[in-house]
């Protein structure tokens, strides 16, 4: 049995489940949400990520998954 602990809530704009625990923009950039796209979840999520300044370098150089087409 395992535990899901992390709070998420459903992005109408992306038709997935999403993360709280992460900033708006961490999720914007994990989605590939277009810049200016209005979040349905607007306020819900964290205001400073759990990702210390290390990883941030990291992470920016990690190119964004994309999903494969749903045909």
């Amino acid at each position: 049995m395992s535990f899901f602990d992390s709070p998420i809530g459903r992005c109408e704009a992306v038709k997935e489940m999403v993360l709280l625990d992460e900033t708006q923009q961490e999720c914007a950039h994990e989605h590939d949400c277009p810049p200016g796209r209005e979040c349905p979840l607007d306020g819900c999520f964290t205001p400073v990520s759990g990702v210390c300044e290390e990883h941030v370098a990291l992470l920016a150089k990690k190119p964004a998954r994309r999903r494969a087409s749903a045909s």
